[in-house]
């Protein structure tokens, strides 16, 4: 997902100063030159537009006119609008129209204030507007309802995060296109499929008892792959590569192998795993041999899509990479056993254990930081090294505790990181999320349910999960978002029975 610490848009740009133009050269000394009339009028036109400017900045800095109001963010949707038939298409809905909207129960068809609704019709990717009468509508419900029905709907201890998990699973079938692209939201600069929150698709479906969106989810990632292990940072809607000079990013490596390994132990598709068995092999044999001496990957950009190179340490990966590539080792080494490669389980579990070690020297000592440094700042992505990631260690509980401490925002969010350099009023919905699936599959069940139950009351108007929440409750970013969807799902998920640890 792109986190390249983005500033808040939906706060209103202030006013610019009133331009002053500057003052013209003395003319030059010299015989008297007649000018052509034609670049005499056309100077006499400047002088007046330039006056009038002047004129009106004027005025609207002293109040004295009113200007039209500028137009809202181009993310400011609540949320999509959906049908019931395949291929599965969502289309946001327009901001002037959710004021009074509402889904109807379990589909992404939308009853507009005035009664009408608002969907896309079987087949189609453009949304109408008919009576509810339309026999259409009643087609789409059902479908929608039928694909819920499939699977299970998680809705916590008490079922009251029912509706928001149910939203948060047609959300992510909407956000997946046929050929199995995961894409992180709809909205322009989000329309694209991220290989690491692609991964958390396919556990969320996974989980909630839908095998086929998840196989089609990791069957494009495998195809995705590059023949060194890697994936491109970003794929566009047709599986193309993004080339905008983004560098690859490692911890997409673990991610992909993590959500592998969760598919074959949740769904027990053992046909399925031959069929990824090149994709896995490629990428747990990419982390075991970029291995450092000191038993650290390289350093790369994580889930906060930033240059490496401005970290507090440069020189070596932080624990967003770190968490990962332990996470998918460990995972490629089950599934190696699962497929009766011993020698590959063997290979890949060595590998593990040296970055293992390598946390232990260099980040246990400093709490677990973000850059192994001393006074390093603390970070969302040490729940990497915890449940359902990783086997619970009392020193990583600890610093979770302080993470979150350091991060929490008064409006009952976090910031993605201790003294975060973007928007610093501004929360994060995903890293709100990872706190409470940690949470969740750990055992404390209150700090669990406080976390959701705040996703759940600053979703927007239709009952989404957006991106980010400003300083006043209001969503912040583009809705849904597919990472915070699936991460909702397993944090309900394991509320209710435990989550597989690699």
């Amino acid at each position: 997902m792109a986190m390249a610490e983005e500033r808040d848009t939906s706060v209103a740009a202030p006013v610019p100063a009133v331009p002053v133009p500057p003052v013209p050269p003395a003319p030059r000394r010299g015989p008297a030159r007649r000018r052509p009339a034609s670049r005499r009028r056309s100077r006499i036109r400047t002088v007046r537009r330039t006056a009038a400017m002047l004129v009106v900045a004027a005025l609207v800095a002293t109040g004295g006119v009113t200007v039209p109001e500028p137009q809202g963010p181009g993310w400011a949707s609540p949320g999509l609008v959906g049908g019931g038939g395949w291929p599965f298409a969502g289309v946001p809905l327009p901001p002037d129209q959710a004021e009074g909207a509402s889904y109807l129960p379990d589909s992404s068809v939308i009853r507009l204030a005035d009664g009408r609704i608002r969907l896309i019709p079987s087949g189609g990717d453009t949304p109408v507007t008919v009576e509810a009468s339309d026999p259409r509508v009643a087609r789409a419900v059902r479908s929608d309802s039928a694909w819920l029905a499939q699977g299970t709907i998680p809705g916590g201890p008490d079922g009251s995060h029912r509706d928001m998990a149910a939203r948060a699973l047609l959300d992510l079938r909407l956000l997946t296109r046929p050929n199995g692209a995961s894409l992180a939201s709809w909205y322009s600069k989000w329309r694209y499929c991220w290989p690491r929150d692609s991964a958390f698709t396919v556990a969320a479906f996974t989980v909630t008892g839908h095998p086929s969106e998840a196989r089609r989810v990791l069957r494009f990632l495998a195809r995705a792959q590059n023949d060194n292990g890697m994936w491109a940072a970003r794929y566009n809607a047709d599986g193309t590569a993004v080339a905008d000079g983004r560098a690859p990013q490692l911890d997409s490596l673990g991610w992909v192998l993590w959500a592998a390994w969760f598919y074959r132990v949740q769904s027990r598709d053992a046909d399925e795993l031959p069929a990824l068995w090149p994709m896995v092999q490629r990428a747990a044999d990419h982390l075991a041999r970029a291995l450092d001496a000191e038993g650290l990957p390289p350093a790369s950009s994580d889930y906060w899509e930033r240059d490496h190179r401005r970290e507090q340490d440069p020189r070596r990966p932080t624990l967003g990479v770190v968490g990962p590539a332990l996470a998918g080792l460990r995972a490629a080494a089950d599934l190696a056993d699962m497929r009766g490669a011993g020698g590959k389980a063997a290979e890949w579990r060595h590998a593990a254990r040296r970055v293992s070690d390598a946390v232990d020297r260099q980040f246990a000592p400093y709490g677990y930081p973000r850059s192994p440094i001393p006074g390093g700042l603390m970070d969302t992505s040490v729940t990497f090294l915890a449940p359902p990631f990783a086997h619970p260690d009392p020193g990583v509980t600890a610093a979770i505790g302080d993470a979150a401490r350091k991060q929490a925002l008064p409006n009952g969010g976090v910031l993605p990181g201790e003294r975060w350099s973007g928007d610093p009023d501004v929360a994060w919905t995903p890293e709100t999320a990872l706190f409470g699936l940690n949470a969740a599959a750990s055992g404390r069940t209150g700090d669990a349910l406080s976390r959701l139950a705040w996703l759940s009351a600053h979703r927007t108007s239709l009952g989404v999960l957006p991106e980010k929440v400003g300083v006043t409750g209001k969503p912040a970013g583009p809705a849904p978002l597919g990472w915070t969807a699936s991460l909702v799902l397993l944090s309900l998920s394991a509320l209710e029975r435990p989550l597989p640890v690699p």
